[in-house]
């Protein structure tokens, strides 16, 4: 299914009370200068919670700028933000947000046992709780036997899987990825896709996913939401009907390649939806 959201704001799985809200959203960096940039205008988005959205549109368009948003990173120039109900600082506050950058930024003189638990650490919870829900999720993302291992010593993937289980340990509701894979080769961020489609389809957490490649969006998610090139906006939504559980092997059918071709379509197009 397509939704033109020139006519109608979307509501990514027709819930009445959504998850994640973005209503009339607009971000503009320095708007006092002359240096001014116009990230995002007018964004209009409703998640439901159990949801995978992925995020796609050209560099620049505004796509990290909506994450941080919804984390409490930055504060939008108008509009509003909600998580549950709540503005994002109540959520971020409450621990209900987990964020994975590209960048692991784990902490290189603790170890991955030590890195996972870190949430949790600072919210004072006791040291045996805390390593035990830590090895938990070590096990969940595939890191078993390397608790007691140093950031420096794991590939790219496995530091990657490791930040995952950091951003699970407060069990928050809603989980944001900024192009986590981006920097991994392809078998490894292969891998990685399946790792995140298991984490997903075993937690039910909320995803919102940033990515510059259609077919990791369609293996991906629920539905792809495509922005307009700067200053951002939502101008096309398609549902991914895939059954799940997805595999590698999803990609290999006739209704995954029309998908992508559908994504790559609704890309182009996207580029001549300027605002008006």
């Amino acid at each position: 299914m397509i939704h033109d959201v020139r006519d109608t704001p979307p509501n990514i799985g027709g819930a009445s009370d959504p998850l994640v809200s973005f209503d009339r959203v607009s971000m503009i960096y320095g708007a006092e200068t002359e240096q001014a940039v116009h990230a995002l205008k007018d964004v209009d988005l409703h998640v439901d919670e159990g949801t995978f959205v992925s995020l796609i549109g050209p560099s620049g368009c505004g796509k990290s700028t909506l994450l941080r948003v919804l984390a409490d990173l930055i504060v939008p120039s108008s509009g509003l933000v909600q998580v549950g109900g709540h503005p994002p600082e109540a959520a971020r506050q409450s621990r209900e947000i987990g964020f994975v950058f590209q960048d692991p930024a784990l902490l290189e003189w603790r170890k991955i046992l030590q890195n996972v638990a870190l949430p949790l650490e600072l919210q004072g919870i006791s040291r045996a709780q805390r390593e035990k829900e830590a090895r938990r999720l070590i096990s969940l993302v595939g890191l078993d036997g390397f608790e007691n291992v140093r950031p420096s010593q794991l590939s790219g993937g496995m530091r990657q899987r490791a930040a995952i289980a950091r951003a699970l340990s407060t069990s928050p509701r809603v989980m944001l990825m900024d192009e986590p894979f981006g920097a991994l080769d392809q078998i490894t961020r292969d891998r990685m896709n399946m790792e995140l489609v298991g984490i997903f389809e075993t937690t039910g957490i909320t995803v919102l996913f940033v990515t510059h490649s259609i077919r990791e969006a369609v293996l991906l998610s629920d539905r792809v939401v495509v922005m307009s090139p700067r200053p951002g906006r939502i101008v096309r939504i398609f549902d991914v009907d895939l059954p799940r559980p997805r595999t590698l092997a999803s990609r290999d059918s006739d209704a995954f390649a029309e998908l992508v071709s559908l994504g790559t379509k609704e890309l182009e197009e996207g580029y001549g939806d300027q605002i008006r």
